[in-house]
């Protein structure tokens, strides 16, 4: 899940220059110890068929895709039961960075005590209002990332899909703070998740990651704790309903049968009821 050698750190590390120096940190995550700095590669780290950690059905059905060629950035990794390494285990990962040198993930669902007042002093505009920061991932804590949601396009943030914007640059992360932005459309990440394309394609291919469709209510969940839970719920769903119609084919066109009544019915109330969009204008 971690980088494999030093080159490709390497790598990694100039993918993310510009990003904001923090200075050394250690954050404690529900008792779980994180090193301010990456100590070292590490395997996958998968639980044996059948043991306590993994305790899930026999087969998992994907959800979106089990298509390596659906991972990109706006893509959504939820790790499977059976994944124990302890950095990652029952984790939600946003990619934010996907091309052929490397992978940069952002972890969502580990939300610190630590506020953000209390790791930016040097900041204007950090009350605790904001919130907590989150940890990102395992490597290079003392890299800073946010996540955005804007109706507005963001000038020097990076469109990672819908209304979501990454934010790694000092500049407009000031500029932003300074609006005091709703904490419930603005998350701070210490660190991040990184792979090779390769690394990550086989560790999917493992059954290590489930592949969702990201969204913004699930990026900014309120209740983070319980996003891998839904999210896990939603795999068996899935299998359940796969189960059901490999018992009885014909299932399978009542099934499509009211999909399409659900789906005209959406269609319906959406052309009869006003739109209304939040607004998020943080620069200019």
């Amino acid at each position: 899940m971690s980088l494999r050698n030093g080159c490709f750190s390497t790598m990694l590390a100039t993918i993310v220059v510009g990003f904001i120096a923090i200075g050394s940190l250690k954050v404690p995550v529900k008792g779980l110890y994180v090193p301010a700095r990456y100590s070292g590669p590490h395997d996958l780290v998968l639980a044996p068929i059948g043991s306590k950690a993994e305790n899930r059905p026999t087969v998992f059905l994907p959800v979106q895709s089990k298509d390596v060629k659906d991972l990109r950035a706006g893509s959504l990794l939820v790790a499977s039961r059976n994944l124990a390494d302890p950095n990652f285990a029952q984790t939600v990962i946003l990619l934010v960075h996907y091309d052929a040198e490397g992978v940069v993930g952002l972890i969502l669902n580990r939300r610190t005590d630590v506020p953000l007042s209390g790791v930016l002093e040097g900041l204007k505009a950090t009350e605790s209002r904001l919130g907590p920061v989150y940890l990102g991932g395992p490597l290079q804590t003392t890299v800073l990332f946010a996540l955005l949601q804007s109706a507005a396009k963001l000038d020097g943030a990076e469109h990672i899909f819908g209304s979501v914007y990454l934010i790694s640059k000092k500049a407009p992360f000031e500029q932003i703070i300074s609006t005091r932005p709703d904490p419930n459309v603005f998350h701070v990440y210490l660190g991040y998740a990184g792979w090779s394309p390769g690394q990550l394609r086989t560790e999917v291919q493992l059954g290590a990651w489930f592949i969702f469709q990201a969204d913004a209510k699930t990026v900014f969940d309120a209740d983070p704790d319980s996003l891998w839970p839904q999210m896990i719920k939603k795999t068996e769903l899935e299998l359940a309903r796969g189960k059901a119609l490999d018992a009885d084919p014909s299932a399978l066109a009542y099934t499509n049968f009211l999909d399409a009544i659900m789906a005209s019915a959406a269609t319906t109330r959406s052309s009869t009821k006003t739109t209304r969009r939040r607004s998020w204008i943080f620069l200019g």
